[in-house]
């Protein structure tokens, strides 16, 4: 199959793994920097361009997209041309897009019953007072609606500071999420990785000493985790919420069960590979090879 991968850097490890791994099992993969992309928009013939290089509806079988948060528009943009053309797209840009939207992903979550933190949401200043008791006191967790990897997240020890980010994140015209916090998590969570309709490998994180974040960027260390029936329906059931194949589906183990924390659409296989020893990599590709010749196959049976 020919494959592209949208990412902006090779050298990243999920990348040169997917890389690799495409490699080994008879793939042609190529790396396409989906900001050095621009699109031909027609109804006749949508083709995609990339430097020098035209790509049509028969060059590609299928697209692993790699988009960061920063770029979450345009790289949707491209990734939606692939799928005018018809190419097989792994995660669809209109799962990852709502995926990206926290509060839209937490009310989607809700809607569907999926457990989740009490959260809040308000952008004026009378409101602050409220925001916090509605999440049942401090201490409180605030959170950038904008933020990844554990940037824009802070905890707030009592109602005072609390108050003051709140008032100062409002000042700035930042979108916020007030959450209650989850002592009973004691600084870890649960990173369950879901192909498909299964939790394929999981791995609890723990925050580094001084820290209540764990994501391993910030210093938090992995390990191999047992995942309950509850937890492993839950992570499924998220991720179906967000309309993804692929995903990092994270969880806080409460007192009244799993409760997601976040769908993520770019999970990183790193530290998921090494913590499980599993081929995460190799599990993707197989879900490729499966679906997409389905998916084509249902668009020959159309025509």
């Amino acid at each position: 199959m020919r494959i592209a991968i949208l990412s902006r850097n090779k050298n990243l490890y999920s990348t040169r793994r997917l890389i690799e791994v495409g490699e080994a099992r008879g793939h042609e993969v190529r790396v396409l920097d989906h900001l050095k992309c621009f699109m031909d928009i027609t109804s006749e013939k949508p083709t995609l361009h990339y430097r020098s290089e035209e790509f049509g509806p028969d060059d590609f079988d299928a697209v692993i997209p790699r988009i960061g948060a920063s770029v979450t528009s345009f790289g949707c943009a491209v990734l939606r041309q692939f799928e005018m053309m018809g190419v097989y797209c792994v995660n669809e840009s209109v799962a990852i897009a709502r995926s990206r939207d926290k509060l839209r992903s937490l009310q989607l979550l809700s809607r569907s019953k999926v457990g989740i933190p009490v959260t809040a949401y308000a952008r004026n200043i009378e409101s602050i007072d409220a925001l916090i008791h509605e999440v049942g006191g401090a201490p409180v967790v605030i959170k950038l609606i904008e933020g990844t990897q554990g940037i824009g997240v802070v905890l707030a020890e009592n109602k005072k500071i609390a108050s003051s980010i709140i008032e100062a994140f409002m000042g700035l015209n930042a979108n916020i999420l007030v959450q209650e916090f989850i002592k009973e998590s004691k600084g870890s969570d649960i990173r369950c990785f879901v192909v498909g309709d299964k939790v394929i490998a999981a791995m609890e994180r723990k925050a580094a000493p001084g820290e209540f974040r764990s994501n391993l960027h910030r210093g938090g260390t992995a390990s191999l985790v047992k995942l309950s029936a509850a937890e492993r329906r839950t992570a499924v059931k998220a991720a179906a919420t967000m309309g993804l194949n692929m995903c990092g589906v994270d969880i806080l183990r409460s007192d009244r069960g799993p409760l997601i924390m976040e769908v993520n659409s770019s999970p990183g296989l790193e530290g998921i590979e090494k913590a499980t020893g599993k081929d995460v990599a190799g599990m993707i590709y197989g879900f490729i090879e499966k679906n997409a010749v389905r998916d084509k196959n249902k668009t020959k049976g159309k025509g």
